[in-house]
């Protein structure tokens, strides 16, 4: 079932987006280094080409990444005209420090000191963004909680002498055009899980476990995973962990329990460094399901 999640107050959120867009030097880009491109909001990028505004794509939780993918993804981003990117935590302060610096060179104009330097970070929900803020600012000024769409509204602040920051809610886009762009999503926990079937989406998560990273899924639950097929595995994570729906004769598997205990370790990083895609899986994808079409401010839709 194609996953769709767009909550109404993300339409305001986008308007005062784009009318802030038109203010600031450098858009800071918060992805998730385990899916940066399913991660990554078409209105984000129409809107930053729309203003010719550069681009500093943070792929957040690269602890809980595959490093050989990230280093991947660093190279493809780096043949992006205007985008500098790099890999760290939101967590790890000395990861942090780095970004004022990164701003200040893709915007040398604001290097004379007669106006600030003005920051927007900008990002899908449960990225890490209100995280970064609070970093950066070094204070809780922004909510953090494990639920997408926690930040609700715009806020700027002063992070250091001549640089400016706004932090800005969650963004969705109206259509999500990949399934597997959905089901990746819903597996980070970037979608509300009103809008998915948790089994369903372990299913997806387990299709590529099994094929990139087998070991770490049976040494996690304990059970070769060689011949096994998603629901399988499903089933055997559910009685590995005791997951037995009560009342019922025979013993009958919870699966949707061993569903949200799959979801849980993956998301927490204890299935270990797991990455959902690659520039050559996304490209291979893209190539299967014909590009993915771009959200322009007017809201027309071209190819991208």
């Amino acid at each position: 079932m194609p996953i769709q999640w767009f909550p109404g107050h993300m339409t305001s959120a986008r308007k005062k987006a784009a009318e802030t867009m038109a203010r600031i030097d450098v858009v800071i880009e918060v992805l998730d280094a385990r899916l940066p491109e399913a991660s990554c909001n078409p209105m984000i990028d129409a809107l930053r080409r729309h203003r010719q505004r550069p681009c500093l794509k943070i792929l957040n939780k690269s602890d809980l990444a595959d490093p050989e993918a990230t280093r991947a993804w660093i190279e493809f981003y780096a043949k992006q005209p205007g985008v500098k990117a790099v890999a760290l935590s939101a967590k790890k302060p000395s990861d942090t420090a780095k970004i004022p610096a990164l701003c200040q060179a893709l915007a040398p104009h604001r290097s004379d000191g007669t106006k600030p330097l003005r920051m927007m970070i900008m990002g899908i929900p449960n990225v890490g963004k209100s995280t970064l803020m609070n970093a950066l600012v070094k204070r809780k000024v922004a909510a953090v909680g494990d639920e997408p769409a926690v930040t609700k509204s715009q806020q700027s602040l002063e992070i250091a002498p001549g640089m400016m920051l706004t932090d800005t809610p969650g963004l969705m886009w109206p259509k999500i055009d990949h399934d597997s762009d959905g089901y990746m999503l819903a597996a980070s926990h970037a979608i509300g899980r009103n809008a998915v079937i948790d089994e369903e989406v372990a299913l997806f998560l387990l299709d590529i476990l099994l094929v990139r990273y087998p070991a770490a899924l049976g040494a996690r639950y304990g059970f070769d995973t060689k011949g096994l097929d998603t629901v399988a595995a499903l089933e055997a994570i559910a009685k590995r962990r005791a997951c037995i729906l009560k009342g019922r004769r025979g013993g009958e598997l919870d699966l949707e329990k061993a569903a949200m205990i799959l979801l849980t370790d993956y998301r927490a990083g204890a299935l270990g460094r797991i990455s959902l895609e690659t520039p050559e899986t996304r490209q291979a994808m893209l190539a299967g399901a014909g590009k993915r079409p771009t959200v322009m401010p007017d809201d027309d839709t071209v190819e991208a």
